[in-house]
C-alpha cells in the first residue's frame, strides 16, 4: 500500500510538472493551489451579502458574476476549460457550509437539454455539483430533466421574456425529489427565473424544502 502510495504522489508531482496548475481565473501558474494570490485576494466575493432572495426562495453565491469571474465561466461554459473545476467546487461547498448548515441532505443541478448536452459534450451545473461534493464523499443526484429545448436565456435581456422562456421546460423525477431537502445548483444566477421554474417543480413534486447556491451571481437585486 506504501508503495502504490509513493507511486500516486510521484503521479500527481510528474502531471503538476508536464501541465502546471493555473489559476482559473487569471491563467497564472499557482505551484498547486487552487489560486493564485492575487485572485485569492481581489476576486470579487460577495461575503457578507452571498445569500439574496427572491421567487425561488434563498440563493447563495461566493462570488459576482463580473471582470475575471465573468471570463472564467464563460471560458468554462462555452469552451470547455474544466480545469478550475476543483477550485468553483471547493468556492462553492464553502459558501454552502456556512450559509446552510445542516439545511439540505440531496444535491441536485439544473440541467442542460440533451440537444446542448450534444453539442457542448458536458452539462456545466453537473459537473459543478459533482465537484463540490468531492469533499463531502456524495454524489450529486439527478432530480429534474430538461423537456424542452428553449432558447439560451443568456440571449434574453427582459426579465419577462426570461421568465416566459423556461415555463415549463423542466420535468421533475419524483423518486428522487419526494421528501427530500435539496441544494439546487447552477452556474450563475442573473433574474432568477431558471432557478424559480426549477424550484416550483421540485416543490411540486414534493420535495420537502429546496435551497439554491450558483457559483456566482449579478449584482442586481432579484
Amino acid at each position: 500500500m506504501a508503495l502504490q502510495d509513493d507511486l500516486n504522489r510521484l503521479q500527481k508531482q510528474l502531471g503538476n510538472f508536464l501541465f502546471p496548475r493555473k489559476c482559473p481565473f487569471c491563467g497564472t501558474v499557482t505551484g498547486g493551489r487552487l489560486l493564485c494570490g492575487s485572485c485569492e485576494r481581489t476576486l470579487p466575493y460577495t461575503g457578507e451579502n452571498a445569500l439574496c432572495q427572491g421567487t425561488f426562495g434563498r440563493c447563495a453565491s461566493p462570488l459576482y458574476y463580473t471582470g475575471p469571474v465573468r471570463e472564467a465561466i464563460l471560458r468554462f461554459k462555452f469552451q470547455g476549460r474544466t480545469g478550475g473545476l476543483d477550485c468553483f467546487g471547493r468556492l462553492m461547498a464553502d459558501c454552502a457550509a456556512r450559509w446552510y448548515p445542516g439545511e439540505f441532505d440531496t444535491v441536485t443541478w439544473v440541467p442542460v437539454s440533451r440537444k446542448r448536452l450534444r453539442q457542448r459534450g458536458f452539462d456545466q451545473s453537473r459537473l459543478l455539483a459533482a465537484s463540490l461534493c468531492v469533499d463531502w464523499h456524495v454524489a450529486p443526484v439527478e432530480t429534474l430533466r430538461k423537456a424542452v429545448d428553449n432558447p439560451a436565456q443568456s440571449g434574453l435581456t427582459d426579465a419577462e421574456h426570461r421568465r416566459a422562456n423556461v415555463l415549463g421546460v423542466y420535468e421533475a423525477l419524483p423518486e428522487n425529489v419526494r421528501d427530500k431537502r435539496l441544494l439546487l445548483i447552477d452556474d450563475i444566477v442573473t433574474t432568477g427565473s431558471t432557478l424559480t421554474e426549477c424550484v416550483r417543480v421540485l416543490r411540486a413534486a414534493g420535495a420537502a424544502d429546496v435551497v439554491c447556491l450558483t457559483l456566482a451571481r449579478t449584482e442586481e437585486e432579484h
